[in-house]
Protein backbone atom coordinates (compact mmCIF):
# COMPACT_ATOMS: atom_id res chain seq x y z
CA UNK A 1 0.00 0.00 0.00
CA UNK A 2 1.27 3.68 -1.07
CA UNK A 3 2.57 5.53 2.53
CA UNK A 4 1.61 9.15 1.68
CA UNK A 5 -0.26 10.91 -0.46
CA UNK A 6 -1.67 9.76 -3.79
CA UNK A 7 0.85 9.77 -6.28
CA UNK A 8 -0.09 11.98 -9.42
CA UNK A 9 0.85 9.66 -12.93
CA UNK A 10 2.58 12.25 -14.48
CA UNK A 11 5.42 12.38 -11.40
CA UNK A 12 8.62 12.21 -13.41
CA UNK A 13 12.42 11.43 -11.40
CA UNK A 14 14.46 14.48 -12.42
CA UNK A 15 18.04 15.61 -12.37
CA UNK A 16 20.78 17.03 -14.74
CA UNK A 17 18.98 17.76 -18.30
CA UNK A 18 17.37 14.47 -17.76
CA UNK A 19 13.65 13.21 -16.77
CA UNK A 20 12.92 9.79 -16.38
CA UNK A 21 8.87 8.96 -16.06
CA UNK A 22 7.37 6.46 -13.63
CA UNK A 23 5.58 3.00 -15.14
CA UNK A 24 1.87 2.68 -13.61
CA UNK A 25 2.00 2.22 -9.92
CA UNK A 26 -0.29 1.20 -7.54
CA UNK A 27 0.16 4.29 -5.56
CA UNK A 28 -1.03 6.52 -8.95
CA UNK A 29 -4.53 4.84 -8.21
CA UNK A 30 -7.06 7.19 -6.96
CA UNK A 31 -8.81 3.75 -5.12
CA UNK A 32 -6.25 3.80 -2.72
CA UNK A 33 -6.81 6.51 -1.34
CA UNK A 34 -9.57 4.44 0.37
CA UNK A 35 -9.28 2.11 2.77
CA UNK A 36 -11.87 -0.35 1.44
CA UNK A 37 -10.51 -0.25 -1.79
CA UNK A 38 -9.73 -4.15 -3.52
CA UNK A 39 -8.86 -2.91 -7.27
CA UNK A 40 -6.47 -0.28 -8.90
CA UNK A 41 -7.41 1.89 -11.78
CA UNK A 42 -7.26 0.00 -15.28
CA UNK A 43 -4.79 0.28 -16.70
CA UNK A 44 -4.49 2.48 -20.02
CA UNK A 45 -4.95 0.73 -23.75
CA UNK A 46 -1.50 0.81 -25.88
CA UNK A 47 -1.80 0.81 -29.98
CA UNK A 48 1.22 -0.49 -32.15
CA UNK A 49 1.87 -1.31 -35.98
CA UNK A 50 4.45 -3.44 -36.64
CA UNK A 51 5.23 -3.26 -40.77
CA UNK A 52 7.22 -5.73 -42.88
CA UNK A 53 8.24 -5.22 -46.60
CA UNK A 54 7.25 -6.68 -49.73
CA UNK A 55 4.67 -8.80 -48.73
CA UNK A 56 5.43 -12.71 -47.14
CA UNK A 57 5.26 -16.59 -48.35
CA UNK A 58 1.80 -16.41 -47.55
CA UNK A 59 1.76 -20.99 -47.94
CA UNK A 60 3.94 -20.65 -44.53
CA UNK A 61 2.16 -17.67 -42.93
CA UNK A 62 -1.52 -19.21 -43.00
CA UNK A 63 -2.81 -21.73 -40.80
CA UNK A 64 -4.78 -24.41 -42.35
CA UNK A 65 -7.74 -24.39 -39.63
CA UNK A 66 -9.71 -21.45 -38.32
CA UNK A 67 -10.92 -20.89 -34.63
CA UNK A 68 -9.04 -21.89 -31.51
CA UNK A 69 -7.57 -24.89 -32.94
CA UNK A 70 -5.24 -23.36 -35.67
CA UNK A 71 -1.78 -24.74 -35.83
CA UNK A 72 1.09 -21.72 -35.84
CA UNK A 73 2.71 -22.80 -39.93
CA UNK A 74 6.25 -22.43 -40.15
CA UNK A 75 6.69 -18.42 -40.42
CA UNK A 76 4.55 -17.62 -37.64
CA UNK A 77 6.09 -20.88 -34.95
CA UNK A 78 8.37 -18.15 -32.62
CA UNK A 79 5.21 -16.40 -31.78
CA UNK A 80 4.65 -20.00 -30.05
CA UNK A 81 4.96 -18.63 -26.22
CA UNK A 82 2.25 -16.14 -27.20
CA UNK A 83 -0.41 -18.17 -29.46
CA UNK A 84 -3.07 -17.62 -26.52
CA UNK A 85 -2.42 -13.65 -27.07
CA UNK A 86 -2.50 -13.79 -31.11
CA UNK A 87 -5.40 -13.19 -33.28
CA UNK A 88 -4.70 -13.72 -37.14
CA UNK A 89 -6.48 -12.19 -39.60
CA UNK A 90 -7.13 -13.65 -42.87
CA UNK A 91 -8.63 -12.24 -46.28
CA UNK A 92 -8.47 -8.45 -45.48
CA UNK A 93 -7.51 -5.83 -48.23
CA UNK A 94 -6.32 -2.62 -48.89
CA UNK A 95 -7.69 -1.59 -51.62
CA UNK A 96 -6.26 1.89 -52.00
CA UNK A 97 -2.67 0.30 -52.68
CA UNK A 98 -4.26 -0.96 -55.79
CA UNK A 99 -3.42 1.04 -58.63
CA UNK A 100 -7.30 2.23 -59.41
CA UNK A 101 -5.91 3.40 -62.75
CA UNK A 102 -2.76 4.62 -61.78
CA UNK A 103 -0.66 1.90 -63.08
CA UNK A 104 2.66 0.18 -61.35
CA UNK A 105 4.04 1.71 -58.17
CA UNK A 106 2.70 -0.85 -55.68
CA UNK A 107 5.15 -1.01 -53.43
CA UNK A 108 4.82 2.74 -52.43
CA UNK A 109 0.93 2.45 -52.39
CA UNK A 110 1.57 -0.24 -49.97
CA UNK A 111 2.96 1.40 -47.39
CA UNK A 112 1.64 4.72 -47.86
CA UNK A 113 -2.29 3.09 -47.90
CA UNK A 114 -1.68 0.63 -45.31
CA UNK A 115 -2.18 3.19 -42.43
CA UNK A 116 -4.14 5.65 -44.54
CA UNK A 117 -6.35 3.75 -46.48
CA UNK A 118 -6.43 6.48 -48.84
CA UNK A 119 -5.49 6.23 -52.57
CA UNK A 120 -1.85 8.37 -52.78
CA UNK A 121 -1.43 10.56 -55.45
CA UNK A 122 0.79 9.21 -57.80
CA UNK A 123 3.97 12.10 -58.12
CA UNK A 124 7.77 12.29 -57.58
CA UNK A 125 7.30 15.82 -56.71
CA UNK A 126 6.98 17.89 -53.46
CA UNK A 127 2.81 17.53 -54.27
CA UNK A 128 2.38 13.97 -51.87
CA UNK A 129 -0.67 13.54 -50.82
CA UNK A 130 -2.13 10.73 -48.96
CA UNK A 131 -3.92 10.63 -45.93
CA UNK A 132 -4.21 11.08 -41.95
CA UNK A 133 -3.16 7.45 -40.74
CA UNK A 134 -4.87 5.56 -38.00
CA UNK A 135 -2.25 6.22 -35.73
CA UNK A 136 -2.22 9.85 -35.50
CA UNK A 137 -5.97 9.88 -35.09
CA UNK A 138 -5.44 8.54 -31.66
CA UNK A 139 -2.20 10.94 -31.70
CA UNK A 140 -4.63 13.76 -32.35
CA UNK A 141 -7.62 12.69 -30.16
CA UNK A 142 -5.85 11.04 -27.18
CA UNK A 143 -2.22 12.10 -27.32
CA UNK A 144 -2.76 14.91 -24.80
CA UNK A 145 -3.31 12.22 -22.09
CA UNK A 146 0.75 11.23 -22.60
CA UNK A 147 4.09 12.99 -22.81
CA UNK A 148 4.44 12.24 -26.54
CA UNK A 149 1.80 11.73 -28.47
CA UNK A 150 2.72 8.90 -30.79
CA UNK A 151 6.29 7.39 -31.50
CA UNK A 152 7.69 6.75 -34.77
CA UNK A 153 10.41 4.34 -35.00
CA UNK A 154 12.45 1.84 -37.60
CA UNK A 155 15.47 0.19 -38.62
CA UNK A 156 16.06 1.48 -42.39
CA UNK A 157 16.33 4.98 -43.09
CA UNK A 158 14.81 6.42 -45.95
CA UNK A 159 14.79 9.40 -48.88
CA UNK A 160 12.05 11.91 -48.32
CA UNK A 161 12.52 13.07 -51.82
CA UNK A 162 13.03 11.65 -55.60
CA UNK A 163 11.56 8.96 -57.49
CA UNK A 164 11.71 5.63 -55.42
CA UNK A 165 9.03 3.37 -57.23
CA UNK A 166 7.49 4.04 -60.97
CA UNK A 167 7.06 8.01 -60.48
CA UNK A 168 6.10 7.78 -56.98
CA UNK A 169 7.76 9.81 -54.13
CA UNK A 170 10.18 8.02 -51.90
CA UNK A 171 8.16 9.70 -48.87
CA UNK A 172 5.38 7.11 -49.57
CA UNK A 173 7.77 4.13 -49.71
CA UNK A 174 9.90 5.41 -46.96
CA UNK A 175 6.73 6.44 -44.02
CA UNK A 176 4.36 4.57 -42.51
CA UNK A 177 2.94 7.82 -40.70
CA UNK A 178 1.02 10.83 -41.90
CA UNK A 179 0.18 13.53 -39.80
CA UNK A 180 -1.99 15.04 -42.70
CA UNK A 181 -2.72 14.49 -46.20
CA UNK A 182 0.63 16.29 -46.90
CA UNK A 183 2.85 15.69 -44.61
CA UNK A 184 4.35 12.42 -43.51
CA UNK A 185 5.73 11.62 -40.25
CA UNK A 186 9.55 10.42 -40.74
CA UNK A 187 10.46 7.77 -38.45
CA UNK A 188 13.44 7.56 -36.00
CA UNK A 189 16.37 4.83 -36.62
CA UNK A 190 18.75 5.76 -34.09
CA UNK A 191 18.08 3.76 -30.95
CA UNK A 192 20.25 6.33 -29.01
CA UNK A 193 18.56 9.15 -30.84
CA UNK A 194 14.98 7.36 -29.39
CA UNK A 195 16.67 6.78 -25.84
CA UNK A 196 17.50 10.77 -25.54
CA UNK A 197 14.19 11.77 -26.91
CA UNK A 198 12.24 9.38 -24.53
CA UNK A 199 14.63 10.75 -21.06
CA UNK A 200 15.87 14.15 -21.81
CA UNK A 201 14.92 17.16 -20.58
CA UNK A 202 12.27 19.90 -21.91
CA UNK A 203 15.52 21.95 -22.62
CA UNK A 204 17.48 21.38 -25.52
CA UNK A 205 20.39 22.75 -24.27
CA UNK A 206 20.29 21.07 -20.89
CA UNK A 207 20.19 17.73 -22.52
CA UNK A 208 22.82 17.69 -24.55
CA UNK A 209 25.03 19.02 -21.48
CA UNK A 210 23.89 15.62 -19.83
CA UNK A 211 24.73 13.76 -22.39
CA UNK A 212 28.15 14.87 -23.04
CA UNK A 213 28.73 14.65 -19.19
CA UNK A 214 27.16 10.94 -19.19
CA UNK A 215 29.49 10.60 -21.72
CA UNK A 216 32.49 11.67 -20.55
CA UNK A 217 31.99 10.19 -17.34
CA UNK A 218 30.70 6.85 -18.45
CA UNK A 219 27.25 7.47 -16.20
CA UNK A 220 23.63 6.33 -16.63
CA UNK A 221 20.95 8.12 -17.05
CA UNK A 222 20.10 6.71 -13.74
CA UNK A 223 22.68 8.28 -11.87
CA UNK A 224 21.41 11.74 -12.43
CA UNK A 225 18.09 11.18 -11.08
CA UNK A 226 19.17 8.66 -8.16
CA UNK A 227 18.04 11.01 -5.21
CA UNK A 228 15.09 11.88 -6.65
CA UNK A 229 14.61 7.96 -7.05
CA UNK A 230 15.77 7.03 -3.71
CA UNK A 231 12.69 10.19 -2.02
CA UNK A 232 10.65 8.19 -4.57
CA UNK A 233 11.21 4.51 -2.90
CA UNK A 234 10.80 5.60 0.20
CA UNK A 235 7.40 6.59 0.20
CA UNK A 236 6.04 3.63 -1.98
CA UNK A 237 4.71 0.13 -0.60
CA UNK A 238 6.32 -3.02 -1.35
CA UNK A 239 4.97 -3.86 -4.65
CA UNK A 240 5.16 -0.44 -5.99
CA UNK A 241 9.04 -1.00 -4.95
CA UNK A 242 9.24 -4.24 -6.51
CA UNK A 243 7.39 -2.31 -9.70
CA UNK A 244 10.13 0.38 -9.83
CA UNK A 245 13.49 -1.51 -9.63
CA UNK A 246 12.40 -3.91 -11.97
CA UNK A 247 11.49 -0.75 -14.71
CA UNK A 248 14.80 0.69 -13.38
CA UNK A 249 16.36 -1.83 -14.10
CA UNK A 250 15.34 -2.86 -17.38
CA UNK A 251 15.70 1.17 -18.26
CA UNK A 252 19.44 0.81 -17.11
CA UNK A 253 20.13 -2.64 -19.08
CA UNK A 254 18.38 -0.83 -22.66
CA UNK A 255 20.81 2.31 -22.07
CA UNK A 256 23.72 -0.22 -21.69
CA UNK A 257 22.91 -1.87 -25.07
CA UNK A 258 22.21 1.04 -26.57
CA UNK A 259 25.61 2.87 -25.52
CA UNK A 260 27.23 -0.57 -26.41
CA UNK A 261 25.93 -1.11 -29.84
CA UNK A 262 26.97 2.63 -31.18
CA UNK A 263 30.37 2.88 -28.92
CA UNK A 264 33.42 4.01 -31.30
CA UNK A 265 36.10 1.10 -31.27
CA UNK A 266 38.92 3.30 -31.17
CA UNK A 267 39.79 7.24 -30.77
CA UNK A 268 38.19 9.29 -33.27
CA UNK A 269 40.35 12.10 -34.20
CA UNK A 270 39.21 16.12 -33.28
CA UNK A 271 36.37 17.19 -35.43
CA UNK A 272 35.05 13.95 -36.37
CA UNK A 273 31.16 13.61 -35.82
CA UNK A 274 29.90 11.07 -33.04
CA UNK A 275 28.65 8.12 -34.42
CA UNK A 276 25.38 7.76 -35.98
CA UNK A 277 24.06 5.33 -33.40
CA UNK A 278 22.43 2.83 -35.78
CA UNK A 279 23.89 -1.01 -34.64
CA UNK A 280 25.45 -2.17 -37.84
CA UNK A 281 23.64 -5.44 -36.57
CA UNK A 282 20.19 -5.88 -37.70
CA UNK A 283 18.91 -8.01 -35.22
CA UNK A 284 20.08 -6.12 -32.39
CA UNK A 285 19.04 -3.22 -34.65
CA UNK A 286 15.25 -4.40 -34.31
CA UNK A 287 15.67 -5.78 -30.29
CA UNK A 288 16.68 -2.74 -29.47
CA UNK A 289 14.31 -0.34 -31.05
CA UNK A 290 11.81 -2.96 -29.43
CA UNK A 291 13.21 -2.48 -25.98
CA UNK A 292 12.42 1.21 -26.46
CA UNK A 293 8.78 0.77 -27.84
CA UNK A 294 8.36 -1.69 -24.37
CA UNK A 295 9.55 1.48 -22.46
CA UNK A 296 7.73 4.21 -23.94
CA UNK A 297 4.64 1.64 -23.34
CA UNK A 298 5.91 0.81 -19.68
CA UNK A 299 5.92 4.83 -18.32
CA UNK A 300 3.28 5.79 -20.54
CA UNK A 301 5.35 7.94 -22.55
CA UNK A 302 3.05 7.72 -25.29
CA UNK A 303 -0.07 5.32 -26.39
CA UNK A 304 0.15 4.87 -29.69
CA UNK A 305 3.86 3.80 -32.08
CA UNK A 306 4.82 2.64 -35.64
CA UNK A 307 7.56 0.50 -36.08
CA UNK A 308 8.69 0.06 -39.65
CA UNK A 309 11.50 -3.11 -39.52
CA UNK A 310 12.26 -2.32 -43.17
CA UNK A 311 10.66 0.13 -45.81
CA UNK A 312 8.49 -1.11 -48.23
CA UNK A 313 10.66 -2.49 -51.41
CA UNK A 314 13.76 -3.16 -49.45
CA UNK A 315 16.04 -4.65 -50.96
CA UNK A 316 18.24 -5.22 -48.09
CA UNK A 317 20.21 -8.45 -47.75
CA UNK A 318 20.32 -11.16 -44.99
CA UNK A 319 23.42 -12.09 -44.77
CA UNK A 320 23.28 -12.35 -40.57
CA UNK A 321 20.90 -15.49 -42.05
CA UNK A 322 22.94 -16.76 -44.76
CA UNK A 323 20.63 -15.04 -47.34
CA UNK A 324 22.88 -12.61 -49.68
CA UNK A 325 20.06 -12.07 -52.10
CA UNK A 326 18.01 -8.90 -51.62
CA UNK A 327 14.53 -9.14 -50.11
CA UNK A 328 12.76 -7.54 -52.94
CA UNK A 329 14.64 -9.28 -55.62
CA UNK A 330 13.71 -12.12 -53.83
CA UNK A 331 10.46 -11.28 -53.54
CA UNK A 332 10.01 -11.88 -57.16
CA UNK A 333 9.87 -15.43 -56.84
CA UNK A 334 8.07 -16.86 -59.56
CA UNK A 335 6.93 -20.22 -57.59
CA UNK A 336 11.19 -20.62 -57.45
CA UNK A 337 11.05 -23.23 -54.55
CA UNK A 338 14.75 -22.24 -53.48
CA UNK A 339 13.40 -18.40 -53.56
CA UNK A 340 10.39 -19.15 -51.95
CA UNK A 341 12.11 -20.82 -49.20
CA UNK A 342 14.15 -17.68 -48.49
CA UNK A 343 11.53 -15.58 -48.66
CA UNK A 344 10.17 -17.86 -45.59
CA UNK A 345 13.26 -17.47 -43.60
CA UNK A 346 13.54 -14.07 -44.31
CA UNK A 347 10.16 -13.60 -42.90
CA UNK A 348 10.84 -15.89 -40.37
CA UNK A 349 13.59 -13.86 -39.11
CA UNK A 350 11.01 -10.41 -38.83
CA UNK A 351 7.88 -12.79 -36.71
CA UNK A 352 11.14 -13.41 -34.42
CA UNK A 353 12.33 -9.77 -33.70
CA UNK A 354 7.98 -9.57 -33.50
CA UNK A 355 8.39 -12.15 -31.05
CA UNK A 356 11.47 -10.61 -29.13
CA UNK A 357 9.26 -7.26 -28.54
CA UNK A 358 6.15 -9.43 -27.33
CA UNK A 359 8.20 -11.01 -24.38
CA UNK A 360 9.60 -7.83 -23.39
CA UNK A 361 5.77 -6.84 -23.25
CA UNK A 362 4.53 -9.79 -21.61
CA UNK A 363 7.61 -9.86 -18.85
CA UNK A 364 5.89 -6.31 -17.39
CA UNK A 365 3.25 -6.28 -14.82
CA UNK A 366 0.30 -3.53 -14.88
CA UNK A 367 -0.55 -2.27 -11.07
CA UNK A 368 -3.66 -4.64 -11.59
CA UNK A 369 -1.41 -7.81 -12.10
CA UNK A 370 -1.92 -7.82 -15.89
CA UNK A 371 0.85 -7.95 -18.35
CA UNK A 372 1.42 -4.65 -20.81
CA UNK A 373 0.78 -7.20 -23.70
CA UNK A 374 -2.91 -7.83 -22.20
CA UNK A 375 -3.22 -4.33 -22.52
CA UNK A 376 -1.76 -3.89 -26.05
CA UNK A 377 -3.12 -4.13 -29.59
CA UNK A 378 -0.10 -4.87 -31.81
CA UNK A 379 -0.68 -5.10 -35.24
CA UNK A 380 1.59 -6.77 -37.49
CA UNK A 381 1.83 -7.01 -41.06
CA UNK A 382 2.17 -5.79 -44.79
CA UNK A 383 0.63 -3.80 -47.21
CA UNK A 384 1.71 -6.30 -49.80
CA UNK A 385 0.28 -10.12 -50.22
CA UNK A 386 2.29 -12.60 -52.16
CA UNK A 387 5.57 -10.08 -53.30
CA UNK A 388 5.73 -11.45 -56.58
CA UNK A 389 1.98 -11.01 -57.74
CA UNK A 390 1.43 -7.18 -55.60
CA UNK A 391 -1.88 -8.21 -54.60
CA UNK A 392 -3.35 -6.55 -51.91
CA UNK A 393 -6.13 -8.63 -51.08
CA UNK A 394 -5.36 -11.39 -48.33
CA UNK A 395 -3.10 -9.49 -46.62
CA UNK A 396 -0.90 -11.15 -43.65
CA UNK A 397 -2.38 -9.39 -40.81
CA UNK A 398 -2.28 -10.56 -37.58
CA UNK A 399 -3.15 -8.91 -33.79
CA UNK A 400 -1.46 -9.29 -30.82
CA UNK A 401 -2.73 -8.36 -27.34
CA UNK A 402 -6.23 -8.00 -26.02
CA UNK A 403 -6.65 -4.89 -25.87
CA UNK A 404 -7.45 -4.61 -22.41
CA UNK A 405 -10.24 -7.67 -22.49
CA UNK A 406 -11.80 -5.86 -25.29
CA UNK A 407 -10.00 -9.04 -28.05
CA UNK A 408 -10.63 -12.44 -27.97
CA UNK A 409 -7.17 -13.75 -28.65
CA UNK A 410 -5.86 -16.93 -29.61
CA UNK A 411 -7.78 -17.44 -32.71
CA UNK A 412 -7.59 -17.60 -36.66
CA UNK A 413 -10.19 -15.35 -38.47
CA UNK A 414 -11.40 -15.28 -42.56
CA UNK A 415 -13.08 -12.70 -43.61
CA UNK A 416 -14.91 -12.18 -46.90
CA UNK A 417 -13.11 -11.43 -49.69
CA UNK A 418 -11.84 -7.52 -50.63
CA UNK A 419 -13.20 -6.74 -46.57
CA UNK A 420 -11.56 -3.48 -45.83
CA UNK A 421 -8.38 -3.79 -43.31
CA UNK A 422 -9.96 0.02 -42.64
CA UNK A 423 -12.56 -1.99 -40.60
CA UNK A 424 -10.11 -3.16 -38.52
CA UNK A 425 -8.82 0.38 -37.54
CA UNK A 426 -12.33 1.80 -36.92
CA UNK A 427 -12.28 -1.14 -34.12
CA UNK A 428 -8.94 -0.26 -32.70
CA UNK A 429 -9.74 3.42 -32.73
CA UNK A 430 -13.02 2.52 -30.75
CA UNK A 431 -11.26 0.83 -28.44
CA UNK A 432 -8.23 3.62 -28.04
CA UNK A 433 -11.63 5.92 -26.91
CA UNK A 434 -11.63 7.69 -30.30
CA UNK A 435 -14.69 9.12 -31.53
CA UNK A 436 -13.98 8.20 -35.35
CA UNK A 437 -17.32 6.55 -36.62
CA UNK A 438 -15.48 5.40 -40.16
CA UNK A 439 -11.78 5.68 -41.48
CA UNK A 440 -10.33 5.54 -44.90
CA UNK A 441 -12.74 3.45 -47.11
CA UNK A 442 -14.05 1.74 -44.21
CA UNK A 443 -17.48 -0.14 -44.37
CA UNK A 444 -18.25 -0.41 -40.65
CA UNK A 445 -16.37 -2.58 -37.88
CA UNK A 446 -14.53 -5.45 -38.09
CA UNK A 447 -16.83 -8.47 -36.77
CA UNK A 448 -14.60 -11.21 -34.92
CA UNK A 449 -12.25 -9.44 -32.37
CA UNK A 450 -14.57 -10.63 -29.34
Amino acid sequence: MFKNSLLDRRTLLKGLGVSVALPALEAMSPSLLRASATTVATPPRRLAFVYVPNGVNMQTWTPTTLGTNFQLPATLEPLAPYRDSLTILSGLTCDKARPNGDGPGDHARAMAAFLTCRQPRKTNGADIRAGVSVDQVVAQQRGNLTRFPSLEIGCEGGRQAGNCDSGYSCAYSSNLAWRSETTPVPKEVNPRAVFDRLFAGPAVGEAEQARLRRERYNQSILDFVHEDANQLMNRLGANDQRRMDEYLTSLREVERRVTQSTASTGNLPQGTPRPSGVPGDYGQHARLMGDLLALAFQADLTRVSTFVLANEGSNRNYRLINIPDGHHDLSHHQNNAEKLDKIHRINRFHVQQFAYLLGKLRSVREADGSTLLDNCMIVYGSGNGDGNRHNHDDLPILVAGKGGGSITAGRHVRFPRNLPIANLYVSLLERMGCNVPSFGDSTGRLPGLT
